[in-house]
């Protein structure tokens, strides 16, 4: 189990780097991930409450189908501060834009997959019990998702020019000091 989500996740990686030509878009895309699997496991938690709902095979797969969700939203940020900034905009001017204007997008998104899930987790009926555990996984991991991401990547976005330029400063101290001891 623990081997195929981690080939998923590498899969995934490997196709948004591609994609953005960026491992460091990829990298902060791929942060949203372990936040979505923990809004995933607390909801399976929740609902052992409620009904016993063991890890079985469509709940490992509800997780799967989540690293394909929850990537979505934080996709759309990334896209749309790179956007921005290709604009001219500063740093923190574009991520408050792609904030702003990405942010009804993924609620909608969001909505769209909780409610999608919600019957499958609360309706009773013949053959429900299979496809709660997967309900249950995408409706917590999509509601942690939503709420964190507007809030995570963008904090992460805001750190990576500093992170840069933090980085060309201590090179060039590397560099003065090779040459004076040369």
């Amino acid at each position: 189990m623990a081997q195929n989500l981690a080939l998923a996740i590498l899969i995934l990686y490997l196709i948004m780097a591609a994609m953005f030509r960026s491992f460091w878009d990829s990298f902060l895309v791929l942060l949203a991930v372990p936040l979505a699997i923990a809004g995933g496991v607390l909801s399976l938690r929740f609902l052992n409450l409620f009904t016993l709902q063991s890890l079985d095979l469509l709940t490992m797969i509800g997780f799967i189908i989540l690293l394909g969700l929850v990537v979505n939203n934080a996709i759309l940020l990334v896209v749309q501060t790179r956007a921005g900034r290709a604009e001219g905009l500063e740093s923190k001017e574009a991520i408050n834009q792609a904030v702003r204007l990405r942010a009804r997008p993924i609620y909608m998104s969001t909505l769209t997959s909780i409610f999608g899930m919600l019957p499958l987790a609360v309706i009773p009926g013949v053959g429900s019990e299979i496809y709660r555990g997967l309900a249950a996984v995408i409706i917590g991991g999509m509601l942690v998702n939503a709420v964190l991401t507007l809030v995570f990547v963008p904090s992460l976005l805001s750190l990576e020019p500093n992170m840069f330029k933090l980085r060309k400063r201590e090179a060039g101290k590397v560099n003065s000091k090779v040459l004076e001891t040369s």
